[in-house]
Protein backbone atom coordinates (compact mmCIF):
# COMPACT_ATOMS: atom_id res chain seq x y z
CA UNK A 1 0.00 0.00 0.00
CA UNK A 2 2.75 2.10 0.62
CA UNK A 3 4.71 1.58 -2.68
CA UNK A 4 1.21 2.81 -4.69
CA UNK A 5 0.59 6.21 -2.69
CA UNK A 6 4.39 6.90 -3.57
CA UNK A 7 3.67 6.35 -7.17
CA UNK A 8 0.48 8.49 -7.05
CA UNK A 9 2.88 11.12 -5.72
CA UNK A 10 5.00 10.99 -8.21
CA UNK A 11 2.88 11.05 -11.07
CA UNK A 12 1.43 14.40 -9.46
CA UNK A 13 4.34 16.76 -10.58
CA UNK A 14 6.86 18.07 -13.71
CA UNK A 15 9.50 16.23 -13.85
CA UNK A 16 13.04 18.90 -13.67
CA UNK A 17 13.44 17.97 -17.42
CA UNK A 18 10.00 18.54 -18.89
CA UNK A 19 10.19 22.30 -16.86
CA UNK A 20 13.32 23.06 -17.70
CA UNK A 21 11.89 22.05 -22.01
CA UNK A 22 8.89 24.47 -21.27
CA UNK A 23 11.19 27.29 -19.56
CA UNK A 24 13.23 26.80 -22.93
CA UNK A 25 10.17 27.26 -25.38
CA UNK A 26 9.36 30.29 -23.47
CA UNK A 27 12.61 31.90 -24.01
CA UNK A 28 13.01 31.45 -27.76
CA UNK A 29 9.58 32.82 -28.68
CA UNK A 30 10.28 36.12 -26.11
CA UNK A 31 13.56 36.02 -28.18
CA UNK A 32 11.62 36.01 -31.64
CA UNK A 33 8.73 38.42 -30.13
CA UNK A 34 10.89 41.23 -28.35
CA UNK A 35 12.79 42.69 -31.37
CA UNK A 36 9.13 42.96 -33.42
CA UNK A 37 7.95 44.86 -29.97
CA UNK A 38 10.94 47.39 -30.11
CA UNK A 39 10.59 47.79 -33.99
CA UNK A 40 6.60 48.18 -33.31
CA UNK A 41 6.94 50.81 -30.33
CA UNK A 42 9.69 52.44 -32.54
CA UNK A 43 7.18 53.00 -34.96
CA UNK A 44 4.94 54.03 -33.12
CA UNK A 45 6.79 56.87 -31.48
CA UNK A 46 7.59 57.82 -34.80
CA UNK A 47 4.37 58.26 -35.90
CA UNK A 48 3.57 60.37 -32.65
CA UNK A 49 6.76 62.42 -33.46
CA UNK A 50 5.18 63.52 -37.03
CA UNK A 51 1.81 63.99 -34.99
CA UNK A 52 3.64 66.79 -32.74
CA UNK A 53 5.28 67.91 -35.40
CA UNK A 54 1.75 68.75 -37.11
CA UNK A 55 0.74 70.14 -33.49
CA UNK A 56 3.69 72.67 -33.90
CA UNK A 57 2.74 73.96 -37.11
CA UNK A 58 -1.43 73.79 -36.27
CA UNK A 59 0.28 75.93 -33.17
CA UNK A 60 2.55 78.22 -35.30
CA UNK A 61 -0.55 78.81 -37.39
CA UNK A 62 -2.92 80.23 -34.53
CA UNK A 63 -0.08 81.98 -33.05
CA UNK A 64 1.00 84.01 -35.97
CA UNK A 65 -2.90 84.79 -36.33
CA UNK A 66 -2.60 86.34 -32.81
CA UNK A 67 0.69 87.94 -32.34
CA UNK A 68 1.14 88.49 -36.27
CA UNK A 69 4.90 86.44 -36.10
CA UNK A 70 5.49 83.17 -35.96
CA UNK A 71 6.81 81.70 -32.68
CA UNK A 72 10.68 81.36 -31.98
CA UNK A 73 10.93 79.06 -29.65
CA UNK A 74 8.50 76.12 -27.82
CA UNK A 75 8.28 78.26 -24.55
CA UNK A 76 6.33 81.15 -27.01
CA UNK A 77 3.64 78.22 -28.19
CA UNK A 78 3.74 76.87 -24.27
CA UNK A 79 1.65 77.05 -21.67
CA UNK A 80 1.37 80.46 -19.40
CA UNK A 81 2.92 80.58 -15.94
CA UNK A 82 0.32 82.92 -14.78
CA UNK A 83 -3.26 83.35 -14.93
CA UNK A 84 -3.31 85.06 -19.13
CA UNK A 85 -1.27 83.65 -22.40
CA UNK A 86 0.09 85.96 -24.64
CA UNK A 87 3.82 85.99 -26.73
CA UNK A 88 5.79 84.67 -24.28
CA UNK A 89 3.62 81.49 -23.12
CA UNK A 90 0.72 81.61 -25.92
CA UNK A 91 -0.25 78.36 -24.19
CA UNK A 92 -1.28 76.47 -27.19
CA UNK A 93 0.86 73.60 -26.98
CA UNK A 94 0.70 71.35 -24.06
CA UNK A 95 3.97 71.62 -21.30
CA UNK A 96 5.58 68.60 -21.82
CA UNK A 97 5.65 69.39 -25.76
CA UNK A 98 6.89 72.60 -24.36
CA UNK A 99 9.53 71.53 -22.86
CA UNK A 100 11.32 69.68 -25.58
CA UNK A 101 10.75 66.23 -25.02
CA UNK A 102 7.65 64.14 -26.00
CA UNK A 103 7.12 60.59 -26.95
CA UNK A 104 10.95 59.35 -27.05
CA UNK A 105 11.88 62.74 -29.13
CA UNK A 106 13.62 65.67 -28.71
CA UNK A 107 11.66 68.62 -30.53
CA UNK A 108 13.50 71.90 -31.34
CA UNK A 109 11.71 75.50 -32.91
CA UNK A 110 13.80 77.74 -34.30
CA UNK A 111 13.18 80.96 -35.95
CA UNK A 112 13.97 81.54 -39.78
CA UNK A 113 14.23 84.10 -42.18
CA UNK A 114 10.93 83.02 -43.97
CA UNK A 115 9.41 81.63 -40.83
CA UNK A 116 10.53 78.73 -38.67
CA UNK A 117 12.14 75.31 -38.61
CA UNK A 118 11.26 72.16 -36.64
CA UNK A 119 13.30 69.32 -35.99
CA UNK A 120 12.94 66.31 -33.91
CA UNK A 121 15.38 63.58 -33.20
CA UNK A 122 15.19 60.09 -31.26
CA UNK A 123 16.39 60.89 -27.45
CA UNK A 124 18.16 57.31 -28.06
CA UNK A 125 18.77 56.72 -31.86
CA UNK A 126 17.64 52.91 -32.51
CA UNK A 127 15.65 52.84 -29.54
CA UNK A 128 13.13 55.82 -29.58
CA UNK A 129 13.35 55.96 -32.94
CA UNK A 130 14.87 55.19 -36.15
CA UNK A 131 14.30 58.58 -38.02
CA UNK A 132 15.26 62.48 -37.54
CA UNK A 133 12.46 64.73 -38.80
CA UNK A 134 12.50 68.36 -40.20
CA UNK A 135 9.95 70.54 -41.33
CA UNK A 136 9.60 74.35 -41.75
CA UNK A 137 6.61 76.97 -42.82
CA UNK A 138 5.76 74.93 -45.77
CA UNK A 139 4.53 72.16 -43.82
CA UNK A 140 6.48 69.84 -45.32
CA UNK A 141 7.83 66.77 -43.11
CA UNK A 142 11.21 65.80 -43.85
CA UNK A 143 13.10 62.40 -42.70
CA UNK A 144 17.03 60.74 -42.47
CA UNK A 145 16.95 57.35 -42.31
CA UNK A 146 19.86 58.07 -40.05
CA UNK A 147 21.13 59.38 -36.67
CA UNK A 148 21.93 62.68 -39.06
CA UNK A 149 19.56 65.31 -38.39
CA UNK A 150 16.83 65.65 -41.13
CA UNK A 151 17.23 69.01 -42.98
CA UNK A 152 15.19 71.14 -45.98
CA UNK A 153 16.74 68.92 -48.52
CA UNK A 154 16.04 65.08 -46.86
CA UNK A 155 13.57 63.20 -48.11
CA UNK A 156 9.94 63.95 -48.54
CA UNK A 157 7.54 61.48 -46.28
CA UNK A 158 4.53 61.11 -48.76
Amino acid sequence: MMLSHMRTRRRRGFSLIELLIVIAIILIIAAIAVPKLNNARMHSQEMAAIRQINTLHQAQTQYYSQFGRFAENLTQLGPAEGATAGPAAADLIPGDLAAGEKTGYRFTLAAAAEGYTVTAVPVAFNSSGRRTFYSDQTLVIRQEWSAEVANAQSEEIK
